[in-house]
């Protein structure tokens, strides 16, 4: 099952290695990483999405709530959320194409944030299944390149990740 794990560590040289470390020494898969700063600079915010069953995610928490660097750790999925991630596409338009294209990024609310004669580059932002789904409605053909953020999330209502 798929989980989004919200880290809370200090903001200090290497812990970003250290917390992937623990990741590939006990062989769980990273499907996306994101991680910046918070309001406190002394604190960065990362969301690694993973799979893994209950057990392996419960060992996973366990582990990084020994690294040092650690502050705090929420698995998102416990509760409800809201998960956003960003995707630049870039594509062939040429021709009569280049008003579907356009239409295709008005139904899917992006936005064309660069024009030449035969691309546009679309920037999209939504849940991982909303990208994958504007990428499954165009034709595959005129994809020249993408870029993906990988998921960011934060727990709906009162639920913070903060000490």
């Amino acid at each position: 099952m798929r989980h989004i794990l919200s880290i809370l560590l200090e903001n200090e040289a290497g812990a970003l290695s250290r917390v992937v470390g623990l990741f590939s020494a006990r062989a769980y898969n990273i499907d996306s990483l994101t991680v910046s700063t918070t309001e406190d600079p002394t604190l960065s915010r990362m969301t690694i999405v993973t799979h893994g069953s209950d057990e392996v995610i419960e060992q996973i928490t366990k582990q990084l709530n020994k690294l040092i660097e650690v502050v705090k750790v929420i698995d998102l999925n416990e509760s409800e959320h809201i998960e956003r991630e960003m995707m630049l596409i870039k594509v062939r338009a040429l021709g009569k194409d280049r008003e579907e294209m356009k239409r295709m990024a008005d139904i899917f609310r992006g936005r064309i944030i660069d024009v030449t004669e035969k691309t546009y580059t679309i920037e999209l932002t939504g849940t991982s299944e909303k990208l994958g789904a504007f990428i499954e409605a165009v034709d595959r053909a005129v994809i020249l390149e993408t870029v993906r953020t990988g998921a960011s999330g934060i727990g709906r209502g009162e639920r913070v990740l903060k000490i």
